[in-house]
């Protein structure tokens, strides 16, 4: 099962990783928002959409807004035009303001898993709530990780994404090797908080490499490695926050589509969770860090 899974991520992060620097920004962000809809095909079935409609319904939800973005400026060039209204093209950074939604719901939601686990499984939560989550949730990760790539560039997402993988191989083995005590043991029992230092000391690691690299300055640096390590504990309660759906939902997995894996939600649980954190966090720091 292990090879299986290492295989699998391999073939996985090739195909990412060609993606993030051979496809044109359009092509990207087409790519990224198949895997997104995967993923939320997957998402409809824990929200107990059994209906071939109502599942092609939450799909085609996702798809207008996603259209809307990908075309924001071409939309605003438009209407511009037609009201003869120049100042219509000052709302383009508009959609920047939309990152405080998922990162306040990704923090709260970090805050209540770490502190009131038991809770969380106990309450019901009704299937409308449910279904607008998940499209809340896939869309502002669509979103901000197509923006970081048309924003800052491939490296930027390049970082971002190794950030999250190094991460979860860091936890996991030093999960394995030291853990003991466990992080939310309601809702995954194999998380330890062992690993979830192992996890923020690669964070740590990850960002000073990088400001090596690029010759930050030192507060530069020192934002950066924070920003690093929210990052990675926003991506860990992620992970476990899908996990908590899927356990209210009596499933081990999301879907079966990646050998060893389960679904493509059980592979990108992390990256959902952790882009929108990350863009708010680039945009804080005030400067283009990859240039």
């Amino acid at each position: 099962m292990l090879l299986q899974r290492i295989l699998t991520a391999l073939v996985l992060a090739a195909v990412a990783i060609a993606a993030i620097f051979l496809l044109p920004t359009l092509y990207f962000f087409l790519f990224i928002a198949i895997i997104v809809l995967i993923g939320a095909w997957e998402w409809t079935a824990l929200s107990e959409i059994n209906k071939t409609s109502g599942k092609l319904a939450f799909l085609l939800f996702l798809i207008i807004p996603m259209l809307g973005v990908a075309f924001w400026t071409q939309i605003l060039e438009l209407i511009s035009q037609l009201l003869e209204w120049p100042a219509v093209k000052e709302y383009s950074g508009a959609l920047e303001w939309l990152v405080i939604g998922p990162v306040l719901f990704w923090v709260m939601m970090m805050m209540l898993i770490r502190k009131v686990p038991e809770v969380l499984l106990k309450i019901e939560i009704k299937k409308g709530l449910t279904v607008f989550i998940g499209w809340f949730i896939l869309f502002s990760a669509w979103m901000f990780l197509v923006k970081l790539r048309a924003f800052y560039g491939s490296e930027a997402v390049m970082y971002f994404l190794a950030l999250i993988w190094i991460a979860d191989i860091a936890a996991f083995f030093t999960g394995k090797k030291f853990g003991k005590d466990k992080l939310a043991p309601e809702i995954s029992p194999g998380k330890t908080i062992q690993g979830m230092y192992g996890a923020i000391l690669s964070a740590i690691i990850c960002a000073v490499l990088l400001a090596l690299y690029y010759g930050y300055p030192f507060m530069i640096a020192t934002d950066f490695a924070f920003l690093s390590v929210l990052t990675v504990l926003i991506s860990i309660y992620g992970d476990l926050f899908f996990s908590l759906v899927k356990r209210k939902n009596k499933v081990k997995d999301s879907g079966s589509i990646l050998p060893g894996h389960g679904g493509v939600l059980d592979r990108i649980d992390s990256v959902v969770a952790a882009a929108p954190f990350y863009y708010a966090g680039v945009i804080l720091i005030g400067m283009s860090v990859f240039s």
